[in-house]
């Protein structure tokens, strides 16, 4: 499997790559990162079915929250991304000093900004449940889990960060087995937290299992211990093991982890579009939250349940975005355009073919799915009809996840932003607004299926018309 020295000499290199190579390159970096999100689908499946074990009531509680926890990882996620964007610009050109100073002054920058994060997430964990209008009955559950995810905010950002510097300096190998792991402590922790001590009975055999019985707050405890365990050892191959990352000398002292003003400035034009586009379109899915709450209780579980099983199908494309932004970085670090339009749509094309076939599987599994993620049949019934109706829109959701990534590679993230808000603001919150009425939570779900087509539409034009490969190129006059 390629490393980051063999993915930069590569790229740099003397020799021609054909587009068996170039195919085979983008499968070598694309599978431990589909499998590390594979493995994240896991521990969210085991969470939804502890809590969903609980009853409708606790996996509502949780589902209130889910936007507003996407909203602040979106943040934090963004402020990643603006440095290790330039970190694969600089790993591309061979520069290990410049890519070292940067992952350090990255990393001073992402603890800042998390630990603000933190504080905005305490304060608001208390009125968020009356805000969304959930109903009186869950918000001692839903307070409790966002406060503990707001909590552990700088741990989760630590992590991706790590994950995301190793990334693009070309170890996709490493993050991907780590993020791994963090699924399966975690589902270790929820197994101890979540449910009360209790004995198992196998046969003749009887098993002590203790546990804290902290119910819907020990989910959120056993993610956030997870998180922070893997941080400090992904943190630690980055400083100490990575070829590009880590290192010592006069250049890498503790000023060099001061973040001076050209690379924060860059990492504000790459990761601010970004960052607008997740926080306004988490916004519109929070008001959309709020169109749902009036709906029920069984309406939001199912809803939180749908998305849940859903991630099966689009968190491969997931990874193969990391891997388009890793490709089309280095190629343009390496001075390489060509290979970065052809890592573009090798990617895009493989991500939308993978999602066509996880959904038609998705379509008739389902069912099964539901029956293990929630006992309540009213649910379950609920769960099949909306997400059977989204997965029609599989391939060209896949299309706007790995074209997003490979734009944010070559650093062209304000057109996407344009072109994701005008979808989902245009199309999906409009729709369900018109469409909840007649069709309840079925018209939420097609006014999302409706807008996932039109967004991979949209991103698929953007990455044909080749303009994000030349962002500085001025029109010519008519």
């Amino acid at each position: 499997m390629a490393n980051s020295l063999d993915l930069s000499s590569l790229l740099r290199g003397e020799r021609q790559l054909n587009t068996a190579n170039k195919i085979s390159l983008a499968w070598t970096l694309s599978v431990p990162a589909i499998l590390s999100q594979l493995t994240s689908i896991v521990m969210q499946y085991s969470d939804a079915a502890m809590v969903g074990s609980l009853g409708a009531a606790s996996t509502a509680a949780i589902g209130v929250t889910s936007t507003t926890i996407w909203l602040f990882g979106n943040l934090y996620t963004a402020a990643c991304y603006g440095y290790s964007v330039q970190i694969a610009g600089a790993v591309g050109a061979g520069d290990k000093d410049h890519s070292r100073i940067l992952f350090r002054q990255g990393f001073t920058f992402n603890i800042l900004f998390s630990l603000l994060l933190m504080l905005c997430g305490v304060l608001l964990s208390t009125p968020l449940p009356v805000l969304l209008g959930a109903d009186p009955s869950l918000y001692a559950d839903a307070k409790a889990y966002f406060l503990i995810y707001s909590l552990a905010i700088p741990l989760s950002d630590l992590r991706f960060y790590g994950s995301a510097s190793l990334q693009s300096s070309g170890n996709m190998r490493l993050p991907g087995i780590l993020n791994s792991l963090t699924c399966l402590i975690n589902i270790v922790f929820n197994f101890l937290l979540i449910f009360p001590s209790r004995t198992l009975t196998f046969g003749v055999l009887s098993l002590f299992i203790p546990g804290f019985g902290l119910g819907v707050a020990g989910a959120a405890l056993g993610t956030a211990l997870s998180e922070g365990l893997i941080a400090v050892i992904m943190l630690f191959f980055a400083f100490f093991r990575s070829p590009y990352l880590s290192g010592s000398g006069a250049r890498l002292s503790l000023s060099s982890y001061v973040p001076q003003r050209s690379y924060i400035k860059r990492a504000l034009q790459i990761g601010t579009p970004y960052a607008v586009e997740q926080c306004t379109r988490n916004v519109a899915l929070i008001l959309i939250t709020r169109i749902i709450t009036p709906l029920g209780t069984a309406a939001v579980a199912a809803n939180s349940l749908a998305i849940t099983a859903e991630a099966l199908c689009y968190m491969p494309a997931v990874g193969l975005s990391a891997a388009a932004t890793t490709l089309v970085g280095q190629s343009i670090g390496a001075g390489r355009k060509d290979y970065a339009k052809s890592f573009a749509w090798i990617t895009t094309l493989f991500g939308m073919l993978l999602l066509t076939l996880t959904g038609i599987l998705m379509y008739f599994v389902c069912p099964y799915i539901f029956a293990m993620l929630t006992p309540v049949s009213e649910v379950q019934a609920l769960c099949v009809h909306i997400l059977r109706v989204e997965l029609f829109s599989e391939p060209l959701f896949a299309a706007s996840l790995v074209a997003s990534g490979a734009l944010r590679g070559a650093g062209d993230t304000l057109i996407p932003c344009i072109l994701a808000l005008a979808s989902v603001w245009g199309v999906r919150l409009t729709l369900s607004l018109l469409l909840v009425g007649p069709w309840g939570l079925t018209g939420i779900w097609i006014a999302m299926c409706i807008e996932l087509c039109v967004r991979g539409l949209l991103f698929l034009a953007r990455l044909l018309r080749g303009k994000w490969l030349y962002p500085s190129t001025p029109r010519r006059a008519a």
